[in-house]
């Protein structure tokens, strides 16, 4: 066994817990709406493109480009308005020379017509005859070939991978998966982890302590800690400063969960005892007994029967600290997430420049990347309705206000999903 404060780098410890744990993934089909903050197992694919037709993105007319292309507020262009598009359904008139149909955002877009022109752009030559059909519109700004409209495909195409194995599900990959009809995906089963609190003089919550008696605080920190990591705590109670009562509660923890963590108290004798423990649970047993941080570096490190063992500080702050650092990983790489999910705000280098208008805070979706030159923000250009900008990025660049863009290589502020 290693000698007690044999120490190690916590990303040197957190390696040989991983190359230990070898206890598999196991998956199960889950409802997509209650999918967030799982993890998939498996790649899922389109099984149709998005959109499936072509949806105008403005409140206006759809038309043949080429009809409007001079137009202008002093030499209008006048078209012969026959019909409307009613929403959710499908155009049953063929748009004609010189001829244009009224149409409402995300709705669909006639045959021939290959544009929009909004409503803003244009004047009804004859306001009064508004509610019939046909009536004349005078258009004052050209529109090119594809302009206002999304294309089919043009969010996904038919076939590609939508979603990767081994991601972390956001919001707006639920959003994508469902505008796809997949109502049922494939995730990482959550990990149990059983919680055991140690020592003689913890008591439960909701007790009034005596004389040199505490109340149970990391049970429940690190209960919500797993939560948070997507693990299912399990809860074993206080046991007293018994090898005995100790090594059965462990043992059960062990054979009923997949991952067991014990606060292994605050003294030399009850640390050593919950080593002795963890070496009863199988091989390899303790791998680590000391972890070079502060604070928490009395904790321990082990692996039984391929499941992960972790023995706290009986500190709260040294405990969450540490179970932060050990037990949240720990929890992501048993749903097979190799990297657990980035959370808050970061500062990373853009590497294209980002157009702004001067008094404007914009937003732009971007993929964060690691390179030698540190942290990457690649921004994720797209249509405000297009779900897949945002299942693509993993956040927010802030461009500030007033700041007439971005360049490349400046440094920005990323708000995380």
């Amino acid at each position: 066994m290693p000698e007690f404060f044999n120490v190690l780098p916590p990303d040197e410890a957190r390696r040989l817990l991983f190359e230990h744990i070898t206890l598999p993934v196991r998956s199960e089909m889950w409802p997509t709406v209650d999918s967030l903050g799982r993890v998939t197992v498996e790649p899922t694919f389109a099984p149709q493109a998005l959109p499936s037709f072509r949806r105008s993105t403005m409140d206006g007319y759809a038309v043949r480009a080429e009809d409007t292309y001079g137009a202008s507020e002093t030499l209008p262009v006048v078209l012969t308005v026959m019909s409307e598009v009613e929403m959710g359904k499908a155009s049953l008139f063929p748009i004609g020379k010189y001829s244009a149909a009224v149409v409402h955002t995300g709705g669909m877009i006639p045959d021939v017509a290959d544009a929009v022109v909004q409503i803003e752009h244009t004047q009804q030559v004859d306001p009064a005859n508004s509610i019939r059909f046909p009536f004349e519109i005078e258009v004052f700004k050209a529109v090119a070939v594809g302009q206002n409209v999304l294309q089919v495909g043009e969010d996904v195409e038919q076939g590609t991978q939508v979603i990767p194995g081994r991601h972390y599900l956001r919001a707006q990959d639920l959003g994508g998966l469902l505008a796809l009809g997949i109502t049922e995906i494939m995730v990482a089963r959550r990990p149990r982890v059983a919680i055991i609190a140690t020592g003689d003089e913890v008591v439960e919550p909701g007790a009034d302590p005596g004389p040199g008696e505490i109340r149970d605080i990391n049970s429940y920190t690190v209960a919500g800690q797993t939560r948070n990591a997507g693990g299912i705590p399990m809860l074993f109670g206080i046991i007293p400063d018994n090898f005995a009562v100790l090594k059965e509660a462990a043992e059960k923890a062990i054979e009923e969960n997949d991952m067991v963590v014990m606060s292994a108290g605050s003294s030399v004798s009850v640390r050593d005892m919950t080593v002795k423990v963890m070496e009863e649970l199988g091989e390899p047993g303790v791998l680590l007994h000391g972890v070079a941080t502060r604070p928490g570096k009395p904790t321990i490190i082990g692996v039984a029967a391929g499941k992960p063992l972790i023995g706290l500080p009986g500190n709260p702050v040294s405990a969450m600290i540490q179970f932060f650092m050990f037990g949240t990983p720990t929890i992501y790489r048993l749903q097979g997430l190799l990297r657990p999910p980035r959370q808050g705000i970061v500062w990373a280098r853009i590497s294209a420049n980002i157009a702004s208008e001067s008094g404007r805070e914009d937003y732009v979706p971007a993929k964060l990347e690691d390179s030698v030159e540190g942290l990457m923000a690649k921004p994720v250009f797209g249509k405000s309705n297009l779900i897949y900008t945002l299942v693509n990025a993993d956040g927010l660049i802030k461009v500030p206000l007033n700041s007439g863009g971005l360049e490349a290589g400046d440094w920005v502020e990323v708000h995380l999903f």
